[in-house]
């Protein structure tokens, strides 16, 4: 029987992640190569279908499909591409400072998917903190 879910968590590099199944439950291990040619589009929020069976560990997916098509870069609430914050200078990689506005942005709408029971105020600290902390390595403004 398949279910739908979205990625929830990915590590690009070992190849494997997790899938939060939209009604709710335990958590549903991947593997990248389970999506054959569409390895490229997997990331976190990635909607999917899958069918889930009992491995060793806990439940794995199998027969991986994405039910978002497009190979373009998902959208910002505000309707704007999202676009890499990195570049290069020579032989450095280099990433653009994000302006407090656009990271704030950013960070309430990664803990709106990843932890949608938090509530306001808990959101607000943890912005705050984010803040704090991404202000002291310089990567956002002011």
């Amino acid at each position: 029987m398949s279910s739908v879910g979205k990625i929830i968590r990915f590590d690009d590099v070992r190849g494997y992640g997790f899938i939060a199944p939209t009604g709710g439950g335990e958590d549903v291990f991947f593997h990248a190569n389970d999506f054959g040619e569409q390895r490229q589009l997997v990331r976190i929020g990635l909607p999917i279908e899958y069918d889930a069976v009992d491995g060793d560990r806990g439940l794995r997916a199998r027969s991986v499909r994405v039910l978002e098509t497009a190979e373009t870069p998902p959208a910002s609430p505000h309707g704007d591409e999202i676009r890499p914050r990195v570049r290069t200078d020579g032989d450095e990689e280099m990433c653009d400072v994000l302006a407090s506005a656009e990271f704030v942005g950013a960070v309430t709408e990664m803990l709106l998917q990843c932890a949608p029971s938090l509530t306001g105020s808990q959101i607000i600290e943890v912005r705050k903190r984010f803040i704090e902390f991404s202000r002291s390595h310089g990567w956002v403004d002011g």
